[in-house]
């Protein structure tokens, strides 16, 4: 019988999403894979990830894993939003933009007001003028706040930053979501614990992202603030991510927060990030839209280069800010020749 060939796909930097997992999480997969384990994260592997994550946060926490980073975010603001409650956030951000108002419909009609912030943040200044209509029967009921980390532009809420946006949504009584899809990629680039750039900042639930850096499918919603738990097993019943095998997910994020591979794949993804945006800077007809804080690089391509690079099996992605800026995205496993090939390929599109 004839071999089926399968094209392979040449979809680097395209996303972080493209890539595969990583060793370590690999292994711990299988290791898991080895016996059988009490279903819906009543196993021993689940329990050891609630105790991990404390150790890591400082804190005592409660975790939820979840297979996606939608389901994390819309299940996480649904604990703190009621239906008639508004979710204040960024027009960018992916709950806004990318979710296909999963956050509406988790939260049972939950209302996004969005915010125009500065170069993909939200401002604290904005935020607090913007807060209104509590307690008028008419108007739908401000309840929370959900930022971005790293946010939508590839740029970093500073520390500062965070905690007057905390300050603000505490001061009138709202609760504060961290969206962390790239978690790890903004505590690398701001050299600090995830107690300071969570909890200790304000922060009261955090969507913890793994799947971006070399997990498979595996997010987790951390409760700082406790009494934000509420029906949450319920929802995730409801919603369908109480999930029987859920060791498997426990699995993967305890060997990803395991001896630093979070951190060592994030530093790695944010250099490889820098040498893209170093190397685009030689060129004069190339403009940088936002600063490369992360793992994320944005910029004006002219569309001949575009043309050029799709044509050499890229693929351009021009979506990003309404096509006014092309988002090149590197990895836990981006290579050094990966950027070198990338960079040498735009030099030959002039």
């Amino acid at each position: 019988m004839a071999k089926i060939k399968t094209k392979r796909e040449r979809v680097k930097f395209a996303s972080d999403n493209v890539t595969g997992a990583c060793p370590e999480v690999l292994d711990a997969i299988l290791q898991a894979n080895d016996g059988d384990r009490t279903p819906y994260g009543n196993d021993q592997i689940s329990t050891d990830l609630q105790n991990k994550f404390s150790e890591i946060f400082e804190k005592d926490v409660i975790v939820f894993p979840t297979a996606s980073g939608t389901a994390a975010n819309a299940l996480a603001l649904s604990t703190m939003t009621p239906s008639f409650g508004n979710i204040y956030c960024h027009k960018l951000s992916h709950i806004n933009t990318d979710e296909c108002g999963a956050p509406e419909f988790y939260t049972g009609g939950g209302k996004l007001v969005t915010l125009n912030g500065i170069n993909g943040k939200i401002t604290a200044e904005e935020l607090d003028q913007t807060i209104m209509g509590k307690g008028i029967v008419h108007h739908t009921q401000p309840s929370s706040v959900s930022i971005t980390q790293v946010c939508e532009t590839g740029e970093v809420y500073q520390l500062d930053e965070i905690k007057k946006i905390a300050d603000v949504s505490h001061k009138h009584n709202l609760n504060i979501h961290m969206d962390g899809a790239r978690f790890a990629n903004a505590l690398v680039s701001l050299n600090v614990t995830p107690a300071e750039m969570t909890w200790k900042s304000g922060i009261d639930v955090l969507s913890f992202g793994a799947t971006k850096n070399g997990c498979l499918a595996a997010e987790a919603i951390i409760f700082f603030n406790k009494d934000l738990v509420g029906n949450i097993a319920f929802l995730m019943k409801r919603a369908g991510h109480l999930l029987s095998k859920m060791s498997f997910v426990s699995a993967q994020l305890n060997a990803y927060i395991s001896n630093d591979v979070w951190l060592k794949n994030a530093k790695h993804a944010n250099e490889m990030g820098k040498k893209i945006s170093e190397g685009l800077k030689q060129h004069s007809e190339i403009n940088l839209t936002y600063p490369t804080e992360a793992n994320e690089v944005f910029a004006k391509f002219p569309k001949q280069v575009i043309e050029y690079l799709n044509s050499k099996g890229y693929q351009m992605n021009e979506e990003e800010l309404n096509g006014k800026s092309v988002r090149l995205v590197a990895a836990w496993n981006t290579s050094q020749s990966d950027v070198d090939e990338l960079l040498e390929t735009i030099k030959k599109s002039n």
